[in-house]
């Protein structure tokens, strides 16, 4: 159990006095230093005027930490002015009112107080309430307040991380590897409901894994792909391109502007855009536009042991990897199986003998009503898609069908992560 509670806003404000009671001068914020060693971040001191100064006043020389007043532990303090030091922040200037992000729920939320305890000695951030409570109850006199420990929605600060680009500390930075709990999808709705500033501060602290950026750049919406490349050169917008999915890559190609489209293509990897080329030949709401030509492709003399370790081998994603196209010399499709099937099957069975009853494929002329409606039929995730002599170069999978038959209105997510 903590030994103590305290509410920031009942300490900054407060009078600071010396423990004769006599009146030093006033607290203006409370001062921790961001531990990654411990989830809760130490109080250090607190920042104080006092005689027209701002003062640093050590934690170890506070005895007393509100409601009303901090006291310190002595008539004779020898302070000094307060300088910010690295990895410090202050919770009234850079917390209270501020957005933070909850990554347990994957919501921004407003920071209305923040709760200090003091355990073992020691004053740490506990977390913070949400809700709009405690921000009425600062708009009373301070005597007045009467404020409560109890909170009807209390954040545990462990769950918490603060945005810290608006403080002066060059070394503050989100932690990435606490937004690496979330899925791309959940942190491209938090980029989505955050400002912009906020937004660049999220993918600045994901970008330090190339690949997970693309991840949530995949997931953003136009606006906001378009919106956070605008102001990256064609080298780093080409990068991001080029690790993304060569489908979600064309797509978010085209909206750019116009000028820029070439160049930002020309800047890719040789084999990213002949994939990125041939898909811009198709109309979008065709199957193949929505394909992606990254697929599994394997001989039809081929046993299901060898297919499986094609699998094994391949570092594309889930859907891409849930059939495998099966062909014949001329690299025409003879069939497709899915991954179900082949593990079901024996590892030494011929491919060839499997597909009499195999998957479904379209042409890449096939329309999204088409490509919906056979892909419903037969319950499919993924299904080949063949060019006219009958050769696979994609596959397309049931989230890009989605993606285009959702309401305009239903694909919004941002209202899901704001608090």
């Amino acid at each position: 159990m903590p030994e103590a509670i305290a509410h920031l806003s009942s300490v900054a404000g407060s009078p600071l006095l010396d423990s004769a009671g006599e009146r030093l001068g006033r607290v203006e914020d409370v001062i921790v230093r961001l531990d990654q060693a411990h989830d809760l971040p130490p109080v250090v001191g607190l920042k104080a005027r006092i005689g027209g100064r701002e003062m640093f006043v050590p934690i170890n020389r506070v005895e007393q930490l509100g409601p009303d007043a901090v006291r310190t532990s002595t008539t004779k303090l020898n302070l000094g002015q307060f300088e910010r030091r690295p990895s410090e922040i202050l919770l009234r200037q850079d917390v209270l009112d501020r957005r933070l992000i909850n990554v347990t729920t994957a919501r921004l939320v407003t920071a209305r107080e923040v709760e200090l305890v003091c355990e073992g000695g020691v004053w740490r951030v506990a977390g913070i309430d949400p809700s709009l409570g405690p921000r009425l109850w600062r708009l009373l006199p301070r005597r007045f307040r009467g404020h409560d420990s109890e909170h009807q929605q209390f954040v545990a600060w462990s769950d918490i991380e603060p945005f810290l680009a608006h403080v002066p500390t060059s070394r503050l930075k989100l932690a990435a590897r606490r937004l690496r709990r979330l899925h791309p999808a959940q942190i491209a709705d938090l980029v989505e409901a955050a400002s912009h500033e906020e937004g660049e501060e999220i993918l600045e602290a994901v970008g330090e894994d190339k690949e997970f950026e693309a991840d949530v750049f995949e997931e953003l919406d136009d606006e906001h792909q378009v919106e956070f490349l605008r102001e990256r050169s064609d080298r780093e917008a080409a990068d991001v391109l080029a690790r993304m999915a060569p489908d979600d890559a064309a797509d978010l190609l085209l909206e750019l502007d116009q000028e820029r489209r070439l160049p930002i293509l020309n800047l890719m990897p040789a084999a990213k855009q002949r994939k990125i080329r041939s898909l811009l030949g198709y109309n979008p709401s065709t199957a193949g536009g929505l394909m992606n030509p990254d697929f599994v492709s394997v001989p039809s003399d081929a046993t299901v042991g060898q297919a499986l370790a094609r699998i094994r081998a391949s570092d594309l994603g889930p859907q891409q990897i849930s059939i495998v196209c099966v062909v014949d010399r001329q690299g025409k499709l003879v069939g497709a199986l899915s991954l179900a099937e082949l593990l079901r099957a024996r590892e030494d069975q011929k491919l060839e003998s499997l597909t009499e009853a195999s998957l479904p494929a379209v042409a890449v002329e096939a329309d999204l009503p088409d490509v919906a409606r056979v892909m419903a039929d037969y319950n499919l995730i993924a299904m080949p898609v063949l060019d006219a002599d009958g050769k696979p170069v994609g596959i397309v999978s049931v989230d890009d069908v989605l993606e285009l038959l959702l309401p305009e209105e239903w694909r919004w997510r941002a209202g899901a992560a704001r608090g």
